[in-house]
């Protein structure tokens, strides 16, 4: 008995430990998503944080993603995402990270790159916040560039 509750403990449910360290938790949110969509889930969780929750919050008011939701379980915030799907395909055709913790990408507003001719969004981290390419070049503000959605 004491093996198998040794072998429980080892294997940890789907590899995920309590506490997780990451060095990149923005390219574990976009691998999540990207994975949650290959199987087709409705709904996908991972752990919350002010910069991933406006992020989702970019991604609902695009139309990329239906809601999302910010709950307190066991002392830690939790972010789920409702994935949006149009005739059972996932609405999100490509999720990349563009600057990384190794290699940060900056531009400035006139630099800001267009996604598929416009088609798709640059999540970019400014002083002003957090925003979309669009609305980086309207307010005449560069910044980072996190990620490209189309």
């Amino acid at each position: 008995m004491v093996y198998k509750e040794r072998y429980l403990d080892w294997l940890n449910p789907a590899g995920r430990k309590e506490f997780m360290s990451l060095s990149d938790p923005i390219g574990d949110m976009i691998a999540r998503v990207k994975n949650a969509q290959e199987r087709n889930h409705k709904m996908v969780a991972l752990p919350s944080s002010n910069f991933k929750a406006k992020i989702a919050d970019i991604l609902k008011n695009e139309g990329f993603i239906k809601d999302f939701k910010v709950t307190k379980e066991n002392n830690k915030s939790l972010l789920s995402l409702e994935l949006k799907y149009y005739s059972g395909n996932p609405v999100i055709n490509t999720f990349e990270r563009v600057s990384k913790p190794g290699r940060r990408i900056f531009s400035s507003a006139d630099g800001l790159p267009k996604i598929n001719n416009g088609l798709g969004i640059a999540i970019v981290s400014t002083p002003q916040g957090v925003m979309t390419d669009i609305d980086a070049r309207k307010k005449r503000v560069g910044g980072e560039i996190i990620c490209k959605v189309f």
